[in-house]
């Protein structure tokens, strides 16, 4: 139902050597297309399996997706290159002159404030973010909410082991008689 609030886990999602990579894989040949940010354009290739994935998580309310990424003041530009419904964002408002700095930033604190704040289970995929920190993944760890974080090579992107392991976790928070987390 629209607007309905999901209590599952929350996925922060990049886009860069996350959903795009160079040679992404899946047994099938990537499709390709073109963003322009206002700037530039950007050639990017993904596996359209992984992409039909994302569109049945989100459709299936399994959990919610959230956008994570540099590309969030555009994100509308990717989720229709993608064929991706329209999912809410971690942050939005980047500065022009310090994006990549200022979205590190940004990606901490929507990570942080998914496990510290809503106190919810956290699945974060991110190729660079999420080493960039050293005190970041102990911080997260002791809020005691379920975690899970994966840093793709940016080469490949997400794969679909990448996709089981996210299945695994996500069915291991739904397993009866584990204590829930409100």
């Amino acid at each position: 139902m629209a607007g309905e609030q999901i209590r599952g886990p929350v996925w922060l999602l990049d886009v860069d050597g996350v959903l795009t990579a160079s040679r992404p894989g899946w047994g099938a040949a990537p499709r390709q297309g073109s963003v322009h940010d206002d700037v530039d354009t950007f050639r990017m290739r993904w596996a359209p399996k992984l992409m039909v994935t994302l569109a049945r998580m989100h459709h299936d309310r399994v959990l919610e997706l959230r956008w994570a990424t540099t590309w969030v003041d555009h994100i509308e530009r990717i989720e229709t290159l993608f064929g991706l419904p329209a999912l809410p964002l971690a942050f939005s408002g980047l500065l022009p002159l310090a994006r990549s700095s200022h979205a590190l930033a940004l990606k901490r604190q929507a990570a942080l404030e998914v496990v510290e704040t809503e106190r919810r289970p956290l699945i974060w995929t991110d190729d660079d973010a999420i080493e960039s920190d050293p005190l970041l993944v102990p911080r997260l760890r002791a809020s005691d909410q379920p975690l899970l974080l994966i840093s793709p090579d940016p080469r490949r992107g997400l794969q679909p082991n990448d996709l089981q392991v996210i299945a695994n976790f996500i069915d291991k928070l739904r397993l009866p008689g584990e204590a829930r987390r409100s």
